[in-house]
């Protein structure tokens, strides 16, 4: 698989930084237009302000052709804002789909739900992309535990640190997952999945954790691993001063579509007449597994947009109709950035450890009857212009300023990552191409 070149954004390297000199590959799925991505794009951001070069290897978690062929070309569209020093790209082979390995430990498993165990094994046939045997690699940061086997590959034979970052525990993602999939008995449970998850996420050097419940879990299944908890760096969205429609930005996971169907199901009837537009590529999730709520509000769904920035500046309140997921949501973090007034369930702060009930600019509703007077509350508001628009002293955003804005998350990666790079040698050796275990 080969390299990509060098991004160039306006994020720049500070000279004198507590990790000038090093180099940190940052190991994610090659996903975008969500929430991990939105992370994965903080970290390399945050890891240049402390002074290194990041790198960014993405592996795609199917089979695929190299880069830019499959879904590689659509990926690279869409994440020119990864502020890498350099890209490189790792692709589980279509060549090696049928081999006697990979369908007794991967498709076997995944044919009854194992979507836990597939992963791994996709992971392993993934060779490391062509260029990195010249790198000089101090520090792994690795997304989710999926990620571990190409991250050790990686490390080779150096003593570069690994640092997992979990992202919350997927065997929950996949038990949500499987409840829209079709497999065959005997089904996977979910201790099954876990179990896969906790092996390797134990091979990991740290373990970052991005919510309070992760945080504690993680903790007691793997007593024997360090972990830290550090709430993730999201970037600023505009702040929503515009104030002049009602929105939901979501992307398309089974959590988010079962979400906003209750939203559609059961709050939108009790609402009235009330304009909610809805954006991101969840509009594809609700279309695939339920076409007729997607027909019955087509023109509501608005889709992904180029500019997602714009939505956030021209919305008077945003929703967050939370009813399902783990794990702290990035579009909730996001919303919090825009200092728009807020109309949520308290799910939707899940992980946060904050008390979501004392922000002034929120309105906490559990039920459907009670989120669809708060939404006809609002919509009478915006119509004679009298909803707040303080949003950049609203509570929300001073929130956001303190616990989830790039600075502070860049405080907790050097804490955190300053002493990891002391215990190990340097300078680290050049990584190693190694065969797949």
């Amino acid at each position: 698989m080969g390299s990509g070149d060098a991004a160039r954004t306006s994020e720049e390297r500070v000279a004198d930084g507590p990790l000038t000199g090093r180099t940190v590959a940052v190991v994610h799925a090659a996903w975008h237009s969500c929430g991990s991505y939105q992370v994965n794009v903080s970290q390399i951001n945050a890891y240049k302000a402390l002074g290194a070069r990041a790198i960014s290897v993405a592996m795609m978690d199917v089979p695929s052709p190299p880069p830019p062929g499959g879904r590689w070309a659509d990926y690279i569209a869409a994440t020119k804002d990864l502020a890498a020093d350099r890209r490189y790209y790792a692709t589980p082979p279509r060549g090696g789909l049928w081999t006697s390995r990979l369908l007794k430990d991967g498709w076997w498993p995944l044919i009854h739900g194992n979507q836990a165990k597939w992963l791994i094994e996709l992971a392993k046939l993934a060779p490391l992309p062509t260029g990195l045997e010249t790198e000089r690699i101090d520090l792994i940061h690795a997304n989710h535990y999926f990620t571990l086997p190409l991250a050790r590959r990686l490390r080779g034979a150096s003593q570069a640190p690994i640092i997992c970052e979990t992202q919350d525990i997927q065997a929950r993602q996949y038990v949500l997952r499987n409840q829209g999939g079709f497999f065959v008995p005997p089904y996977t449970t979910y201790e099954d999945m876990l179990a896969v998850e906790l092996d390797w996420t134990g091979q990991a050097d740290l373990c970052f954790h991005l919510n309070e419940e992760e945080h504690r879990e993680f903790g007691r299944l793997l007593p024997q691993v360090r972990h830290a908890l550090v709430y993730p760096a999201v970037a600023p969205v505009p702040l929503s001063e515009k104030g002049r429609g009602i929105v939901i930005v979501a992307s398309d996971n089974y959590a988010n579509f079962v979400s906003l169907r209750w939203f559609l199901n059961e709050v939108l009837p009790l609402a009235g007449d009330v304009p909610v537009s809805i954006y991101g590529n969840i509009d594809a999730g609700v279309k695939n597994r339920d076409k007729a709520l997607y027909e019955a509000h087509r023109a509501r769904f608005k889709g992904r947009v180029a500019d997602l920035g714009a939505v956030y500046a021209d919305a008077a309140c945003i929703l967050l109709p939370t009813v399902e997921g783990h794990g702290l949501s990035i579009k909730a973090v996001e919303a919090l950035s825009s200092g728009a007034p807020l109309i949520a369930t308290s799910a939707a702060f899940r992980g946060m450890g904050v008390d979501s009930s004392g922000l002034a600019n929120v309105t906490l509703r559990e039920d459907a009857p009670g989120f669809a007077a708060a939404l006809r509350e609002t919509s009478a508001k915006l119509r004679v212009g009298s909803l707040p628009r303080d949003c950049a002293t609203s509570d929300t955003r001073r929130l956001y300023d303190a616990v989830f804005s790039p600075r502070a998350y860049a405080d907790a990666l050097a804490r955190i990552a300053v002493p990891l790079l002391e215990r190990a040698r340097p300078p680290a050796p050049r990584c190693a191409r190694t065969e797949q275990p």
